[in-house]
């Protein structure tokens, strides 16, 4: 097939499925622009973070409240999440560290991202999906999507860390594996850092 002109090829190789669109994630250089560059307040740093490392809705990043940090079991409660079900996702420790230097910054009492004019009501999700796009621009990343993007990113470094599927399931709190098996593929930067098995061969005694 090597010497095979590409029009022939093309009839060859079968065409990608149209009926399911893939997640777009971001790398892990990108996500360092978006905290780093991207992020002005630590209010903002640590709202985004949050949501790429617990792998959050927007919805369940906006309710969290200080008590549900559990910072000694190194989880995260989310209460009544989609379908009215509590679950723990993961508290890094690089995320705890984060949230206890924004909590001494802005000292969030009813909720840990309080709406900048009510801090007795919890940020509203458009205020959260601005502050997401805005961090996108300063950073000059390419738009892939809305803030849920970052909970795409989430599951896809997960399972590309060989984190097992069902585990990455309860995390994001998917009722039905078939849902979480969309973040089953593999983005073009690691299928270029993965050695092919061939290569991880001692093959020395062909010289």
């Amino acid at each position: 097939m090597l010497g095979r002109p590409v029009e022939q090829l093309t009839r060859v190789l079968p065409r990608p499925s149209q009926g399911t669109r893939r997640p777009e994630v971001f790398s892990a250089g990108e996500l360092e622009r978006l905290f780093t560059i991207g992020c002005r307040h630590p209010r903002h740093r640590a709202f985004l973070m949050t949501v790429y490392g617990a792998g959050l809705r927007l919805n369940e990043a906006c309710h969290l409240k200080p008590e549900h940090i559990l910072s000694e079991r190194a989880q995260i409660r989310v209460v009544q999440g989609k379908g009215g079900k509590d679950r723990y996702t993961l508290l890094s420790p690089r995320l705890l560290q984060e949230l206890r230097q924004y909590w001494k910054w802005c000292r969030p009492q009813v909720w840990l991202f309080p709406a900048g004019r009510d801090p007795q009501a919890p940020m509203i999700d458009g205020t959260a999906q601005r502050l997401f796009n805005q961090a996108v621009e300063r950073a000059g990343l390419p738009r892939k999507g809305g803030i849920h993007s970052l909970r795409h990113s989430f599951a896809t470094h997960l399972l590309e860390a060989g984190v097992e599927i069902t585990i990455v399931q309860r995390l994001l709190g998917h009722s039905h594996l078939s849902t979480t098996s969309t973040y089953l593929h593999v983005r073009q930067e690691r299928l270029a850092q993965i050695a092919g098995p061939l290569q991880l061969l001692d093959l020395s005694a062909l010289a």
